[in-house]
């Protein structure tokens, strides 16, 4: 038992001694081992940003589906691929045969019941003066009265069906809707659609590809940080060297899971001025969440610092006063000459390497950030100084 408490003494000694010797070593500088001196920066103007990644798909703003309400023959097309088609353009006609027959018999129809109802309704007429003077029965004055209500109906009813006919017809007379771009045509001439209970879609047409947008898919961790109106900056890969600009114009609320990830919808805006983006195109979106321009700033361990009086003393430096700050939100240590001062000061953002200074300090000032030592060249240069993967074997001994 005395060994092993002789031993732990000799051990404990051993540290202390280890330790004090590195102390003098830092303290003393030894020549040959290194130098310290401060790392200090100034203040400056910067950007500092603060940033949330995605990847979206690049659509137009509007994207309207031209289709048909009506059964029959694609019988003639006026337009395709990428043609530019204004509002109320003719762009296919279907054929037409079949609903100017059902036209023809609805007129018919309707000649018929008016013929039929005009007759019933002098015969009512007559009548109903006979029945008013006690010269016909009471059944009589019903049958009349009831088949002049029944041809009254019936041409009403004629006269309805008529405007829907119409209305089919006009029907297999397709125009765009919009001013734009024809995206996709999904017909061709001889092709028969059939509009059962889903219109089929002829035409999708887009308004103004000059004008798109980009459909983010943000992940649930970082949609809490994207608002309306922040900067876009996003790349497509058919031009990986260029970048485009927008901003945020709708966060969608409605969330998305899909293997267990939850993502939100971003809409950003962005002009298209060259006509190079395309719909489909994928983009990889940075949305910045903080984005502040040309504000001074320092790096942001200068308010982490605190001076050791004697290694600045060592240093030939002094130090003057304590930071008096009530209003400030920290304080920095300014090297003015051979003197550090504190100063108090009011921070705003801060991306974690810069941090903007409100009010505090001007430009050019010079801050400390912390003590640095310099390694000497022959020290760099020996073997036991050259950087290697702790994973690869040592040399042998």
């Amino acid at each position: 038992m005395k060994k092993g408490i002789r031993n732990g003494i000799i051990i404990l000694a051993a540290c202390i001694m280890v330790a004090s010797a590195v102390g003098i070593w830092i303290l003393s500088g030894p020549k040959g081992k290194g130098d310290i001196s401060l790392e200090t920066a100034s203040v400056a103007r910067v950007d500092i940003h603060n940033s949330v990644t995605a990847t979206g798909t690049v659509e137009p703003v509007t994207l309207v589906e031209v289709g048909t309400q009506v059964s029959g023959i694609i019988d003639k097309l006026y337009v395709d691929y990428n043609d530019h088609v204004k509002a109320g353009q003719l762009i296919a006609e279907m054929d037409k045969v079949t609903l100017e027959s059902e036209l023809e018999q609805a007129e018919a129809q309707l000649s018929s019941s008016k013929t039929e109802y005009e007759y019933r309704e002098k015969e009512y007429l007559r009548t109903k003066k006979l029945y008013e003077k006690e010269l016909v029965s009471d059944a009589e004055y019903d049958e009349a009265k009831y088949l002049y209500e029944t041809a009254r109906n019936a041409y009403e009813q004629n006269q309805a069906s008529i405007t829907g006919v119409r209305r089919n017809l006009g029907y297999a007379t397709i125009t765009s809707p919009i001013d734009g771009v024809v995206i996709s045509r999904a017909v061709e001439e001889g092709q028969t659609v059939a509009a059962g209970f889903e219109t089929p879609t002829l035409f999708t047409i887009a308004n103004d590809l000059r004008d798109m947008q980009v459909v983010a898919d943000v992940d649930e961790a970082d949609i809490g940080y994207v608002a309306e109106g922040q900067r876009v900056e996003f790349t497509v890969d058919a031009y990986p060297d260029d970048i485009f600009t927008g901003n945020v114009r709708q966060v969608r609320l409605e969330a998305t899971t899909e293997s267990s990830v939850v993502t939100y919808e971003v809409v950003i805006s962005a002009a298209n001025p060259e006509l190079k983006l395309k719909p489909g195109l994928t983009a990889n979106v940075t949305i910045y969440t903080l984005d502040r321009q040309n504000v001074c700033a320092v790096p942001s361990k200068a308010l982490r610092f605190a001076p050791d009086p004697g290694l600045i003393s060592k240093l030939g430096l002094s130090i003057s006063g304590v930071p008096a700050g009530a209003p400030a939100s920290g304080a920095v240590w300014v090297l003015d000459g051979q003197t550090l001062r504190p100063t108090a000061v009011s921070t705003g953002a801060s991306d974690g390497d810069m941090t903007e200074i409100l009010s505090g300090l001007h430009e050019g000032e010079q801050v400390v950030l912390g003590l640095k030592m310099a390694v000497p060249a022959d020290v760099m240069k020996s073997p036991g100084a050259q950087e290697r993967s702790p994973f690869m074997p040592g040399p042998p001994r």
